[in-house]
């Protein structure tokens, strides 16, 4: 998905508000911070591209940066920025993708979005002015020497704030503040203490389905729940929650994903899984609801080993393509898995979840091996 929207953008023509083109790597390094602070601080609320290997100036065709002398890796980068004196010493994330378009190898520094704008620097860097707030409006960034007009220094002091979320992007900040959070007179309703109309509904579902991954558990039996995220009266979003071990630990549901061996259709070449994503709404709940020691660690524990932990959405898409375009090839040693003891329960087809089971085992060890291959 990542390659087909720098593609989008490449084929677009033209650069726009959260995306550069650069014919190869900077060999100013002040042009390289002021490129970044731009981009950090767009205007989009969202991830910006530095794509280079780009020659706008010839029908935008690919240039190969393999041996570009001035490349850098994410390391490089990070150490760069390190060395800078942001306000507040809190500075941009960034990292380098590396694309591949026939012959020619393009690079993609992403810019990561973040609430901790504007970013600008505390001392002078060569041009770059100290205290001077730098953004990107269109295609065309602030100049060195002025400073962003002051509708847009404002926008960015909103971001910071959170004041320019929904409702739903408010939830996600709140619930990292779970310190903060109260139970009502009533067990299944919590509310946030500096904003009680943002609210979490919890309510027992009838289901008794099985996963695989409760047979990981003391207790194995399914409970299922319903919980309901609200501002006010409404009900924002709704999510399946989990009771672990007897009830013991209660969390939300890993999220669903798959990939077919074929490229098409569901079909038994398909294959499930179980997953979070950091930083996602589901990990964040997941977070929220586990306050260790207060909620049984070993439950929690088991449960999290049972299932796949991608750093990014960025990722999971990768690792999805890989292990879809490996599975059939991908050979590990069996030996080091223990699988828990599936014993059989009238009406379910203890196979299906063997197979499970044995599916996680190999995603896991893909995604291990699909690390180790792509550390820089």
């Amino acid at each position: 998905m990542f390659h087909e929207e720098i593609l989008k953008l490449i084929n677009l023509h033209h650069e726009g508000s959260y995306w550069d083109f650069k014919k190869q790597w900077y060999s100013d390094k002040c042009d390289l911070l002021h490129d970044i602070i731009c981009m950090a601080n767009n205007l989009e609320n969202r991830d910006a591209y530095i794509i280079v290997g780009i020659d706008e100036e010839n029908n935008f065709r690919f240039i190969d940066v393999s041996k570009d002398s001035n490349r850098k890796n994410i390391q490089m980068l990070v150490d760069f920025l390190k060395d800078k004196k942001f306000a507040g010493g809190t500075r941009p994330s960034v990292h380098v993708e590396i694309l591949d378009y026939g012959d020619a190898t393009i690079d993609v520094i992403v810019v990561e979005n973040s609430y901790n704008t504007p970013f600008y620097l505390a001392e002078r860097f060569q041009q770059i002015q100290a205290n001077s707030i730098y953004t990107r409006i269109q295609d065309t960034n602030t100049p060195k020497d002025k400073s962003a007009d002051i509708n847009n220094v404002e926008y960015l002091w909103k971001k910071r704030f959170h004041m320019i979320d929904t409702p739903i992007e408010k939830f996600r900040y709140y619930l990292l503040d779970k310190d903060n959070w109260s139970q009502s007179s009533s067990e299944d309703h919590l509310y946030y203490n500096l904003y009680p109309e943002y609210s979490i509904d919890f309510e027992q579902d009838e289901r008794d389905g099985y996963e695989y991954y409760f047979f990981n558990q003391c207790n194995h039996n399914p409970h299922w729940g319903i919980i309901q995220l609200k501002y006010m009266s409404t009900s924002l979003l709704e999510f399946s929650g989990i009771g672990l071990d007897g009830f013991n630990y209660f969390t939300i549901a890993p999220e669903f994903g798959y990939f077919h061996l074929d490229g098409y259709h569901l079909n038994e070449n398909t294959i499930y899984f179980k997953y979070f994503v950091k930083g996602s709404l589901p990990y964040i709940i997941h977070n929220f609801y586990y306050r260790s020691p207060y909620n049984d660690k070993y439950a929690h524990d088991r449960f999290i080993e049972s299932i796949l932990i991608f750093d990014s959405k960025m990722e999971f898409e990768h690792f999805k393509y890989y292990a879809e375009q490996n599975w059939l090839t991908f050979k590990y040693d069996k030996s080091v898995d223990i699988k828990p003891y599936l014993h059989e329960i009238e009406g379910l087809k203890m196979e299906f979840f063997d197979k499970e089971w044995d599916n996680f085992f190999k995603l896991k060890h893909m995604l291990q091996t699909f690390r180790n291959e792509n550390q820089l």
